[in-house]
């Protein structure tokens, strides 16, 4: 496992939900990672970690290789790959992402 996605894995694995964005959650840097902090934001989630890949080329490539997803962001709860901006709203919208990222799914 190179050095970069032993860094990723350790985020993903020592936080509970962790969004892989371009910019910050105060200042996202497109669209896609706006959207996705309002989707989380919507879904009452509490302590999500972000990363901002912009800041490191490293982890800007590797995620993508990590979880074998082209784009960023990128949402993990739990250690497991959930999905991008799209996938996220999907989720939102059916109604399964609130309980997953505020712990209470069965």
């Amino acid at each position: 496992m190179s050095d970069v996605h032993q860094r990723i894995d350790e985020l993903v694995k020592s936080h509970r939900i962790v969004l892989f964005m371009k910019g910050t959650a105060q200042f996202p840097m497109c669209g896609f990672s706006g959207r996705a902090i309002q989707v989380l934001k919507a879904c009452g989630a509490q302590g999500v970690t972000t990363v901002n890949v912009l800041e490191d080329d490293g982890i800007r490539q590797g995620i993508k290789d990590y979880a074998n997803w082209p784009t960023i962001p990128q949402l993990y709860v739990d250690g497991e790959f959930v999905g991008g901006s799209d996938i996220m709203m999907e989720m939102f919208q059916s109604g399964e992402l609130q309980p997953l990222v505020q712990g209470t799914q069965a």
